[in-house]
């Protein structure tokens, strides 16, 4: 074909100098609004995502995207909430596999991350908080002095979170029912870390200095 033949179909010139042997795909588009997305999260999280003890569902408004993101990537795919003796966080499953593309998750999660953080209850007693604050030095190289998280280490942010759910999930860090897949490399810096923490009371101790954290 010459060249002056190609240069009456630019079209045809475009794709034989740029597009031969390429593969383009189209960015992937949200099927709802965050907020329609959400609406199935809200059966247990709330409207506002403030949370829920009964459904052991915790406070997610005002989260990270980042960590949100990650985090229901991890349940769609099992690495979080794939342990048989996991019952709670089994529960988170099937609402990740409702997302119908990737554009959901992300819009999903940009749609928590901007809801406003909201008031939290202390349901956990029995905590010393004074003992727990020596407990939680060594988590301040992830989590920080003031529990704030870290992004560039993936450590979420503590100061905000459920003191019954940051028991909770201790515990499960403890027994080995989180962090339990390879693939969640997160988790598994947390196992170890649970060594520090000898008993039930002492994670209730480290809970109660997060607490006074909170801003």
């Amino acid at each position: 074909m010459r060249a002056s033949t190609i240069l009456q179909f630019p079209l045809l010139a475009a794709w034989l100098l740029f597009g031969a042997g390429c593969h383009y795909k189209v960015p992937e588009e949200p099927t709802a609004s965050g907020q329609e997305i959400f609406e199935l999260c809200a059966q247990c999280h709330g409207s506002a995502g403030e949370g829920n003890p009964k459904y052991h569902a915790p406070a997610i408004a005002g989260l990270p995207q980042w960590y949100l993101e990650n985090q229901l990537k991890k349940f769609k795919s099992g690495v979080r909430g794939g342990h048989p003796l996991d019952r709670t966080g089994m529960m988170m499953r099937p609402m990740t596999l409702s997302f119908r593309n990737e554009a959901d998750l992300k819009t999903a999660a940009a749609y928590v991350a901007a809801l406003p953080k909201a008031a939290l209850a202390e349901a956990q007693a029995g905590g010393d908080a004074a003992r727990g604050k020596g407990l939680f030095a060594g988590c301040t190289a992830c989590h920080g002095a003031d529990a704030a998280g870290n992004e560039a280490v993936k450590a979420p942010p503590l100061n905000h979170a459920s003191d019954w759910y940051l028991v909770e999930q201790l515990k499960k860090f403890k027994s080995g029912i989180r962090g339990f897949s390879p693939a969640d490399m997160e988790g598994a810096q947390m196992r170890p870390m649970m060594a520090t923490l000898a008993d039930e009371q002492a994670i209730k101790d480290v809970v109660a200095h997060i607490v006074t954290l909170r801003r």
